[in-house]
């Protein structure tokens, strides 16, 4: 009877699941969308209801190992909690683990979502080949997960990984966590429309209408991202400098502009980290795009499996 798992990957407004074999091939998936307007309960409910329909379409011949989630936000693994999530607030401080078991009778892993995208590359992605990597999420804000020894690196309560709020402009812009200058103000999606209003591109502009403008040879729109590359070197080659990892990824809609923003991303990891000089340090791109986060999240039933047997 071959084993699979079921990930799921929950947003704010979509819900996305899968049934993954053990080997790493997705077996069926189905998409729904996420009310958080009708309070914990309901979001409780529609999750309940594709995992339960992708269990009975996989029928009695397979034997389901597990089922992990990833979340947007901060993680309480030992009680299973959802705190500080922006994306999803009625899950904050609300037994998610407990509540999903007790109505599956299944064995339930939540996981954050940038670390579940992590997990995934380093499974079945650009990090196959590797048990230490980095990835960075780089969307409306910036997230991240670090794989140590090919697991998650949680951190004293799961917290660790918040790689967005790496500070890399000193006095620079405020963040909504507090700081000033956090890396996800300074090279996000966000951060480049704030940029392009600032240097009056044009109204309301998009990323990727600042990307088009690029595309189109405009020289302001190209410093933007050369700006949004020094910023990430920055950053990575602070992480270089303290992991020594060898390979650090980068995934998210944002690797569409990786011809604008990468020159000036290497050339301040060049300058900054002795590391990344004298090592055959790997910077590139992750290769599973938005299906990262299901796999990873599939991924960690089979993970808690194989340590129970060790």
């Amino acid at each position: 009877m071959p084993d699979y798992a079921i990930g799921v990957d929950l947003g704010g407004t979509n819900l996305k699941a899968a049934t993954v074999s053990a080997d790493g091939n997705m077996l069926d998936r189905l998409n729904a969308q996420t009310d958080i307007t009708q309070g914990p309960e309901r979001i409780i409910n529609d999750i309940v209801a594709s995992i339960e329909a992708l269990r009975d379409r996989a029928g009695s011949g397979q034997r389901l190992t597990g089922v992990g989630i990833g979340v947007p936000g901060f993680i309480r693994l030992a009680e299973g909690y959802v705190v500080g999530s922006h994306n999803l607030p009625p899950l904050n401080e609300y037994p998610v683990r407990d509540a999903i078991e007790q109505r599956l009778g299944t064995p339930v892993i939540l996981e954050n979502d940038a670390n579940a995208a992590a997990l995934g590359e380093k499974w079945i992605g650009a990090g196959r080949d590797v048990d230490d990597l980095v990835l960075l999420t780089l969307g409306t804000g910036i997230g991240g997960g670090i794989i140590s020894h090919g697991r998650v690196l949680h951190g004293a309560v799961g917290m660790a990984g918040e790689l967005g709020h790496l500070t890399v402009v000193p006095n620079g812009n405020p963040c909504g966590c507090g700081n000033v200058g956090c890396l996800e103000k300074h090279a996000s999606a966000t951060a480049v429309e704030s940029m392009a209003n600032l240097l009056a591109l044009g109204d309301n502009l998009t990323s990727k209408d600042v990307y088009d403008l690029a595309v189109a040879g405009d020289e302001r729109a190209r410093r933007i991202f050369a700006s949004m590359g020094e910023a990430l070197g920055i950053a990575i080659a602070m992480l270089i400098n303290v992991f020594n990892y060898p390979l650090y990824l980068m995934s998210g809609g944002a690797l569409a502009a990786w011809e604008f923003f990468y020159p000036a991303l290497e050339a301040e990891v060049r300058k900054r980290s002795f590391t990344y000089r004298n090592t055959e340090t790997r910077i590139d791109k992750a290769i599973l795009g938005n299906e990262a986060g299901l796999f990873g999240a599939a991924y960690l039933p089979f993970q808690a499996q194989r340590s129970t047997h060790e």
